[in-house]
């Protein structure tokens, strides 16, 4: 095998490959703009026509799933805490299965748009505009990270144009999502998990070709540790076990996929209840795939560095940055590779930015504009949601920029969903604050012991803890409290399984204390038993097709006539309520 040497650099073939890419995504939204006869309604715009097909979904809900921020962070996370990392394809099938048999029937056959319309039929308007500004504020915030955070890895490492990747990704996601709408999303999605797999190839190849084949990579990783498939510890405080990967990784990936309205709005945009189910069927195979490239790409890296780590030595600052200098490692002499990988990294930041763009207008228009404006005609509210676009695309950028800088039932909703985001955000915020210490997080070791001596000066040492911070807002040189080595100490994965846990249990016990269990909860709004027989509509001649007409919101809500929107109007003690009206 090779012995690492001097990394190469950023030349004209790899600028032209990016700029490739970014052209054909603008290309695909144009043609889309016109395509079919355009954009002539808020259907067409935010749904597709609800025309979609099962394949084109698919790989679209696996490139929004695969951010830039996955595509340098798993394969890094593999080098450092090692391949039980692949535990999460377990996670993913039930994760699936429960989005597929759970929450696909109930929003498929409402025809809603936005998921959060399914909490005012099953609860109350103030629930889903709850629900509504929470999403828009946390998407921003993540969209935002999502653009800079890959851009500045990128920066430090190839000294690719930091703020030059920033704009050219919002302005090109923009651009087509604004012009081509959901049809233009997907497709774009499509091409881009093309070039995510080139990119993921090109570096598995050419790292098998220089180490010697997989078999010494497997071996390599296995005498370092990094073969640790199964660790069936309990303790919630380590960072990845079995049990934190597969229950606390269901959690957080089913809020995504279940509930979440950049996943829900791609499958409900498909032809029939058939096709959205196959496409995230589909879609756990894509998953698999992207998950063994990241394991495999991170076994390569520590194949490559296993005696000579560049982050311990400081060649980069941070672990994301540990790809990007593999590639200009390994593929220097190969002009317009690196581009690839660039390319394939900034594939995942579009897809991700270009789906959280399309959901904000989705929930805006949907949740904000036409319930208080019912007049506006489809065509209007078609040009609104292009409008929409262009809003979100322009405060994503501006967020980027700021990353450098830095009823009973209702009362029950309610309460329960403020109690489950703070007890979240405590435990988040106290985490970055206090990190947990390494004997929780249980990294494997990394060496410097092979390194070139001129290059690297004498800091040489054997570590399994972070050289430096990587976080601007850690505190230091404090005494250690237990709620730190508890509390804060608690795996990430497990931070989603505590925020869905607070929010049911206060929610059923306020919702149970003021008179909850009155309520008379329409079928409709819950999984059935003709849901899961539906599964074997596809055995009969009688096709099920979405109705273009949405779910009338005036037929759902709560029956509980102690907490209903009309309970302001209530004077005396003789006004009569209608509970099943909102």
């Amino acid at each position: 095998m090779d012995a690492p040497r001097g990394i190469g650099t950023f030349l004209v073939w790899d600028y032209v490959v990016f700029a490739a890419m970014l052209l054909i995504s603008a290309v695909i939204g144009i043609y889309y703009a016109f395509a079919g006869g355009g954009q002539q309604t808020s259907k067409d715009f935010l749904m597709g026509g609800r025309r979609m097909t099962a394949m084109p979904v698919a790989m679209s809900l696996t490139a929004s799933f695969m951010s830039a921020v996955t595509v340098l962070g798993t394969p890094a996370e593999v080098y450092r805490f090692g391949a039980i990392f692949s535990i999460f394809a377990i996670t993913y099938f039930f994760v699936v299965v429960l989005s597929a048999e759970v929450f696909l029937p109930v929003f498929y056959k409402l025809g809603i748009t936005s998921t959060y319309e399914y909490l005012e039929l099953r609860f109350n308007k103030c629930v889903r505009l709850c629900g509504t500004i929470l999403f828009i504020v946390q998407t921003i915030l993540y969209t935002g990270i999502v653009i800079y955070a890959p851009a500045l890895a990128l920066n430090q490492v190839t000294g690719f144009h930091l703020w030059g990747a920033v704009v050219a990704t919002g302005v090109v996601c923009t651009f087509y999502c604004t012009l081509g709408g959901l049809k233009a999303v997907i497709w774009t999605d499509v091409f881009q998990v093309g070039i995510m797999v080139a990119g993921f190839a090109s570096v598995i190849i050419q790292a098998s070709l220089i180490q010697g084949g997989i078999n010494t990579i497997l071996n390599d990783a296995y005498n370092g540790g990094r073969l640790n498939f199964w660790n069936f510890n309990p303790n919630p405080l380590q960072r990845h076990t079995f049990w934190t990967i597969v229950i606390g990784g269901t959690f957080t990936w089913t809020s995504i996929y279940g509930v979440n309205q950049s996943q829900v709005q791609r499958y409900i945009s498909c032809k029939s209840r058939f096709q959205a189910k196959m496409s995230l069927y589909i879609n756990l195979v894509a998953l698999w795939a992207i998950l063994t490239c990241s394991v495999l790409c991170g076994l390569s890296l520590y194949s490559r560095y296993r005696d000579c780590d560049p982050w311990t030595a400081k060649k980069v600052s941070a672990p994301d940055q540990l790809m990007p200098y593999l590639v200009l490692d390994i593929l220097q002499d190969y002009p317009g590779l690196p581009g690839l990988f660039v390319a394939c990294a900034y594939s995942g930041t579009l897809s991700t930015v270009s789906s959280s763009i399309n959901a904000l207008a989705a929930v805006t228009v949907e949740d904000l504009i036409k319930p208080r404006f019912r007049s506006l005609s489809e065509r209007s509210l078609s040009w609104i949601s292009q409008g929409m676009s262009v809003l979100f695309g322009v405060l994503c950028i501006g967020m980027a920029a700021l990353a450098s800088l830095m009823g009973a039932l209702l009362q029950g909703a309610l309460v329960g969903l403020l109690a489950g985001f703070a007890i979240s955000l405590w435990v988040g915020i106290g985490a970055q604050l206090y990190p947990p210490l390494p004997e929780r997080t249980m990294p494997l070791s990394l060496e410097t012991y092979g390194c070139n001596s001129t290059y690297n000066g004498t800091n040489w040492m054997t570590t399994t803890e972070m050289p430096f911070s990587t976080s601007a807002f850690q505190v230091h040189n404090i005494e250690r409290t237990p709620l730190m080595d508890n509390w804060y100490s608690l795996s990430y994965l497990y931070f989603s399984t505590v925020g869905t846990l607070a929010t049911l249990f206060v929610g059923m016990l306020i919702s149970l204390l003021t008179g909850g269990r009155k309520q008379n909860v329409d079928r409709r709004f819950l999984l059935t038993q003709e849901d899961f027989l539906s599964n074997f509509d596809i055995f009969k001649k009688k096709k099920q097709v979405l109705s273009d007409k949405s779910h009338p919101i005036e037929d759902g809500g709560t029956d509980n006539p102690a907490f209903n929107h009309i309970e302001l109007n209530c004077i005396g003690p003789s006004s009569k309520i209608n509970g099943t009206r909102l």
